[in-house]
């Protein structure tokens, strides 16, 4: 086994004795070669582990250094490259977890190092090869949700070749773009909804299943299988269960208004209504803005006020600013407030 150690430049030796951690890893059962390196996942040093592998007939590699996350697979590279298998190494985190973290303890920082050095040697020995095979992939997805976005992702797979499968819990597609008509710059939302919509619905490799919902997964990357229950529709009056082959999974099941509670009145008159409520009467007339002559727009109007500061729904400012001005369009004289506690305009609004 080898164990290669990693200065880091300053970032490890500023704090860890690393001439202490060698001559500690040199001493271990089973290590018969161990060296420091300035920067360990250098293409030099990489390629001196390669040949220290071959050299010294390496049955094992230790690396101590910085994060698996970043660096295991160049070092795994090294040794399948070397002729060892992959799987065969361990690395030792003492830089995240030593150096960083124990900058004002130079002594116990390097204690540390040597126990994570020693966990990681005795570890990589009862490491077995494993080996990588090629397996089938179902090219084909599953796609939780039928709004814009469960519909977009499945026409941008169709115009790849790709079919999905689209299932709606609702008995209709079109998710919360339902509820909006237009946008900052008066595009027309239903429209696009509607033809967005055609479009998935005249698609050949977009399978929609409304009325439906996943009742179980299972599988692996590559190929789930699916157990989708759908409700009563026109053509099936009773519910029935399926189950589908797919390789990826698309989650776009989309959220829920939250009414106000009781502090704001609502439901107590009809002048008192979400946002939501307030673009619906202004798309179809049922509130004329030449009528108002005052509005307030109350922004995270829902829950406990420092529970709101945990989630932003990154839509609210923006619909509020847009239906302030159409009410201002409608009437310049109407006095109109929107009272936040962080306004945020989210893109480029």
């Amino acid at each position: 086994m080898g164990v290669f150690i990693c200065r880091c430049g300053l970032n490890i030796a500023s704090v860890v004795d690393v001439p202490a951690v060698l001559e500690y890893a040199r001493a271990l059962p089973n290590v018969v070669y161990a060296e420091e390196n300035l920067y360990t996942c250098s293409q030099d040093t990489v390629n001196l582990i390669k040949q220290t592998i071959n050299e010294q007939r390496l049955n094992r590699v230790v690396v101590a250094s910085c994060t698996i996350r970043t660096h295991q697979p160049l070092f795994r590279e090294a040794l399948r490259e070397a002729g060892l298998n992959q799987f065969l190494f361990e690395m030792a985190n003492i830089r995240d977890q030593c150096s960083w973290v124990h900058r004002e303890y130079p002594a116990e920082a390097t204690e540390k190092a040597r126990d994570l050095v020693r966990m990681a040697v005795n570890k990589v020995q009862t490491h077995e090869e494993l080996h990588m095979h090629p397996v089938p992939v179902v090219s084909k997805a599953l796609i939780l949700g039928g709004g814009i976005a469960g519909m977009t992702a499945a026409i941008s797979l169709a115009d790849q070749g790709f079919e999905s499968y689209l299932v709606e819990r609702n008995d209709h597609l079109g998710g919360n773009v339902m509820n909006l008509y237009y946008t900052p710059e008066g595009r027309n939302l239903q429209e696009f909804l509607n033809e967005t919509i055609k479009r998935v619905r005249g698609n050949p490799l977009i399978q929609v299943y409304t009325n439906a919902e996943l009742e179980d997964l299972s599988g692996h990357q590559g190929h789930f299988i699916s157990t989708i229950s759908q409700g009563k529709t026109e053509g099936s009056p009773v519910r029935n269960t399926f189950r589908i082959e797919h390789g990826v999974v698309i989650v776009a099941t989309g959220g829920r208004e939250l009414p106000p509670d009781e502090r704001y009145g609502y439901g107590n008159s009809d002048r008192i209504v979400t946002l939501r409520e307030l673009e619906a009467n202004l798309a179809k007339d049922t509130t004329d803005p030449r009528r108002i002559k005052q509005a307030v727009f109350i922004q995270c109007a829902s829950a406990g006020d420092e529970e709101i500061l945990k989630y932003c729904s990154r839509t609210c400012c923006t619909q509020s600013v847009k239906n302030a001005i159409r009410i201002k369009e409608g009437n310049p004289d109407a006095q109109v407030y929107i009272l936040f506690r962080e306004m945020r305009t989210y893109g480029f609004y």
